[in-house]
């Protein structure tokens, strides 16, 4: 019985290829025909700018030409297809306007001699391309609608180009974006919680202006601040407050807040904004602020109740919010650059049950309530806010959006 299965695995990796003498190039006859058949339907997308090379391929089935397209074609799949230098030089400009704006990528790094070293090994194709491949649905679900609408006379060009540069903003996110994540959608206002590929809950949101935008990121969900002081950054503070303040010095106390010394603590030294001369922290300027002013915790903090925090460089987070009349409007980008939520409490509600191990009647009664509490997460809960003017809904349907943001046409496609 032993021997049969042997004889049975060796035919099967004789059929695929994955054994025997493998050429100068590590290329066995069974990877190559598979290669060629990721490559006829271009599985992945990621031909792009290498179709020239494709067809000098197609036609030589040269080795050496096969490895510096398969490098191409990972580096294509791991990077994407957006020319990233014309695309970083455009949000240098746009922060030189003085547009608040931030774009990260996760670049991977692809080495020759790497995949060399897989073919050689005997690994198939599919097995060198799987790190590369991202795991968020979108990506399939985007490649499926651009391949049959390309088929179709019911889609504009401009159209069919906004999915495919959609297609390419998924492989610039973390190749693995985990199993239970919340996704904010800023160009839908929409943030949505998945779980093992279902959308579990949904909720609008309000998301940055265009000139003090949310940034695209990932960072994995830590707490949630019930009854939360808002800490004013001093970009706010510039741009927004200091002329308030120096026109009224009594609106500080009028709106909730205090101002205090060096510190964001309310038990540190609160200082009297009429003392202060605020012609030192223009408008237009950055940079420290030896002022911090804070709105402490009440039910008329701008934050609402409740702030979902995953830390981050960009000081950016999920919050409840006062002005709910806003979440009425279509197009809903009014914040600083936080998130604004119609529907803290369900998911608040959500993640008590499902990702601490604090039991729903605590978390109540600490809502009710006037102290500062915090929700400590026991499981992994990832935040990903993503870019998809392009996205494939719940029911398979496919949504467009605007370009709130300008990213469809600072974004170039490399082919």
């Amino acid at each position: 019985m032993k021997l049969k299965i042997l004889i049975v695995s060796i035919i099967i990796l004789l059929i695929n290829g994955c054994v025997g003498t493998p050429d100068s190039e590590g290329w066995r006859y069974g990877q190559k025909n598979d290669f060629l058949s990721i490559l006829k339907t271009d599985k992945y997308m990621s031909l792009c700018n290498q179709k020239s090379l494709y067809e000098q391929v197609k036609s030589s089935k040269n080795s050496k030409l096969m490895t510096k397209l398969l490098v191409a074609y990972t580096n294509n799949l791991a990077n994407s297809c957006i020319n990233m230098k014309s695309f970083k030089a455009s949000q240098r400009a746009k922060r030189a306007r003085n547009i608040d704006t931030r774009f990260s990528t996760n670049y991977q790094k692809v080495k020759a001699s790497d995949i060399k070293m897989q073919l050689k090994a005997g690994q198939s194709i599919e097995q060198i391309l799987k790190p590369y491949i991202p795991t968020i649905p979108q990506f399939n679900a985007l490649i499926k609608q651009f391949k049959a609408l390309s088929k179709s006379k019911s889609i504009e060009a401009g159209q069919l180009k906004k999915i495919r540069l959609n297609i390419e903003r998924t492989k610039l996110m973390k190749a693995n974006v985990g199993t239970h994540y919340t996704l904010v959608n800023i160009p839908e206002f929409q943030l949505r919680v998945v779980e093992n590929g279902k959308t579990v809950l949904k909720s609008k949101v309000i998301v940055g202006k265009t000139n003090m935008q949310t940034p695209i990121f990932s960072e994995k969900m830590k707490y949630v601040q019930i009854n939360p002081q808002w800490n004013v950054p001093d970009s706010i503070m510039r741009k927004s407050y200091i002329p308030k303040i120096k026109a009224n010095p009594r609106w500080v106390k009028a709106n909730g807040m205090e101002l205090h010394k060096d510190s964001y603590d309310l038990r540190s030294k609160k200082v009297n904004p009429a003392s202060v001369d605020w012609s030192k922290y223009p408008k237009d300027e950055k940079g420290y602020i030896p002022y911090k002013l804070v709105q402490v915790p009440s039910r008329k903090n701008g934050l609402g109740r409740m702030k979902f925090i995953f830390p981050n460089r960009y000081a950016v987070y999920i919050h409840d919010t006062q002005t709910k009349s806003l979440f009425k409007r279509n197009s809903r980008a009014f914040s600083h650059g936080c998130i604004r939520l119609s529907k803290p409490k369900t998911l608040l509600k959500h993640i008590t049950s499902k990702y601490s191990a604090k039991k729903l009647d605590s978390v109540e009664n600490w809502y009710v309530g006037k102290k500062t509490k915090h929700l400590l997460l026991n499981k992994p809960l990832q935040v990903h806010t993503v870019y998809y003017t392009a996205y494939v809904d719940e029911t398979g349907v496919l949504k467009l959006f605007n370009d709130i943001y300008g990213f469809d046409k600072s974004q170039r496609l490399n082919f």
